[in-house]
């Protein structure tokens, strides 16, 4: 499970790949299908990718990424998102914007922060 969630989803490749990263894995629909079916569920709900639109869904809807730090590290410009599901099983998101510049403290980056995190 760990493989799964910390690595990304790739709609190129069946089976697992080696993420450009250089931490964890790229893995394919197929994947994303088995760990459903072994485990009985519909959807794979996930973050550790970023999202422009604050969500992206994968796979024909099997697996979603959902990113909830708008303006990631102060510099990406994208939006953010809360996924909720009703007891139906209905999902909705809510999307928010960043803070405006004007109004937001942004820290004091001494270090420069490792690519890694983009």
């Amino acid at each position: 499970m760990c493989d799964l969630m910390w690595s990304d989803p790739d709609d190129d490749i069946q089976g697992w790949g080696i993420s450009a990263r250089g931490a964890g894995y790229v893995f394919g629909p197929d994947i994303a299908d088995q760990f459903l079916y072994a485990n009985h569920l519909e959807l794979i709900a996930r973050s550790h990718q970023l999202a422009m639109e604050g969500y992206k869904y994968f796979f024909g809807q099997l697996l979603v990424t959902v990113w909830s730090a708008p303006n990631y590290c102060y510099r990406c410009g994208n939006v953010a998102a809360i996924l909720t599901i009703n007891v139906d099983g209905v999902i909705d998101f809510s999307v928010f914007e960043p803070r405006p510049t004007h109004l937001r403290k942004v820290p004091d980056f001494s270090t420069r922060m490792p690519d890694y995190f983009l």
